[in-house]
């Protein structure tokens, strides 16, 4: 199954920023599969870093908010890539 078939039953929210590495190896994942997400810009959607750290306690992006409930990173930090997509479809379909 492809990631786009795998995910398309999930609604994203994407914690993220212009200026975050993370952020921009996951967008270009996100877009290269066509997968449906709504980008929260933590630097300009008002509350949305308080969101974030109040709820996951953490200040790390990205972060992705699954179906409004559950969080899941958008990075895998024990990884010398830091982004694995199998690893990343298990955690947002688990979530």
């Amino acid at each position: 199954m492809n990631p786009r078939e795998a995910l398309q039953n999930l609604e994203l929210q994407v914690y993220t920023a212009p200026w975050c590495a993370d952020c921009r190896v996951l967008d270009k994942w996100l877009a290269a599969n066509d997968i449906l997400h709504l980008k929260v810009d933590i630097e300009t959607v008002e509350g949305a870093a308080e969101r974030l750290e109040r709820e996951t306690g953490k200040r790390a992006i990205p972060f992705i908010l699954v179906n409004g409930k559950r969080w899941v990173r958008g990075y895998h930090r024990e990884l010398l890539s830091r982004f694995s997509p199998e690893l990343l479809i298990q955690e947002l379909l688990g979530a």
